[in-house]
């Protein structure tokens, strides 16, 4: 098992790994619209978080030694499942070989933010 770790995607914000590499494949932390610049929440649009959030997660496949055309399974989190068609939208542009996914409604992110995304990745 090997710990990720880079400056540029933010920091764990509590008692965990930004990502994990094991048995072949990356594990990511959920990534929240926190711009590893300033600490910051980026955005205040579903799309300007989603936006964020993808470019914190190429960030972290990238610092494990692999890309975002090998993510196999993702799992969003949505504040708001009418955010769906817009949040969708900017998701697609990132993740174009449409891997697996789970997306759900959850009452409330850390940070108040409007989504989190975490990813499981061929290493």
């Amino acid at each position: 098992m090997k710990v990720i770790s880079t400056d540029k995607a933010p920091s764990a914000i509590g008692p965990y790994s930004q990502a994990i590499v094991s048995g072949g494949m990356v594990y990511t932390s959920g990534q929240i619209a926190i711009n590893p610049s300033t600490g910051n929440i980026e955005g205040t649009t579903i799309e300007e978080q989603t936006e964020q959030v993808c470019k914190n997660i190429v960030e972290l496949l990238k610092a494990s030694g692999t890309s975002i055309d090998k993510v196999v399974k993702t799992v969003c989190f949505l504040a708001d499942m009418n955010d769906f068609a817009a949040f969708n939208a900017v998701y697609a542009k990132y993740f174009v070989s449409k891997p697996a996914r789970s997306c759900v409604a959850v009452k409330t992110l850390p940070k108040n933010v409007l989504v989190e995304i975490d990813t499981v990745t061929e290493a």
